[in-house]
């Protein structure tokens, strides 16, 4: 598309009079109905492991499963950023797979640009990747990936030495190229410290208002499952009960011989 945003518009709204907006897709109906909100950056996410495939965490999804959901979305032919998430192993075991398998999402898929959690010794990945002219999209605070040596999903940065690391996590990637940083679950004051401390835009989620953006999934915004949620997911709607109670009204119909009616048979 002639006027589909690049990650070089998303890197000008640092100092924007109004923030970016960013949403998780996993398919072409998401992504469509997510065009309706006109976001800068749509996330093909790793958390589609969960959501769509139903596995307990992000771990378990592969580069073709990735690779599967980031063509859909981009089928959907949006004006947003389409950024593809590198998935676990993906990327930082060695710079030529990283490489390998990030150019598949640029060439296979049709992804603008990818995202990568923060890892030790990923600095100089990023760098070779922004190299080979791949836009990258760095991930700090909570990284899912690393839940198992994490011990589970929890809020980043509540010590003053965790708050400089995430400091020099954030300068280092922008220094290796990123265009954006995703900064997750981490205190409002820390979010607001690292989107001072880097000239490119940061992508709040769970880390306060302070931050250049947003980014929400779109099984979340719409309220689709009947699930317990983190403290930072707000629901905008129950499309989960809209959907379920047409499926039950659709269901005693077809058993009660309702449907189909004259009006809607040939």
């Amino acid at each position: 598309m002639k006027d589909k945003l690049t990650p070089e518009n998303i890197k000008k709204l640092k100092h924007g009079k109004r923030k970016i907006v960013a949403i998780t897709a996993y398919d072409w109906a998401t992504a469509a109905l997510s065009e309706e909100a006109s976001p800068e950056i749509v996330l093909v996410g790793d958390s589609l492991s969960m959501v769509a495939l139903g596995y307990e965490n992000t771990l378990p999804v592969t580069m073709d499963e990735m690779i599967h959901h980031t063509k859909a979305v981009v089928r959907a032919g949006l004006k947003s950023l389409i950024v593809a998430d590198m998935p676990f192993m993906s990327c930082g075991v060695s710079v030529e797979d990283t490489v390998f398998n990030a150019g598949k999402f640029i060439k296979k898929a049709g992804a603008g640009a990818v995202k990568i959690e923060w890892r030790k010794n990923i600095v100089s990945t990023v760098r070779e990747l922004v190299g080979h002219g791949i836009p990258v999209m760095g991930h700090i605070g909570l990284t899912p990936q690393d839940i198992l040596v994490m011990g589970g999903y929890k809020v980043q940065g509540k010590t003053p030495e965790k708050v400089e690391k995430l400091l020099d996590n954030a300068k280092e990637l922008e220094d290796a190229g990123v265009f954006s940083i995703v900064v997750e679950c981490v205190p409002t004051s820390v979010g607001k410290k690292i989107t001072e401390s880097v000239n490119v835009p940061t992508i709040g989620i769970g880390a306060g208002p302070y931050c250049d953006g947003q980014i929400m999934v779109f099984s979340d915004i719409a309220g689709l499952y009947d699930k317990k949620k983190p403290k930072f997911v707000k629901v905008y709607a129950e499309a989960g009960k809209l959907i379920r109670n047409a499926l039950a009204s659709y269901a005693r119909e077809v058993r009660e011989g309702k449907f189909p009616d004259e009006e809607h048979s040939y």
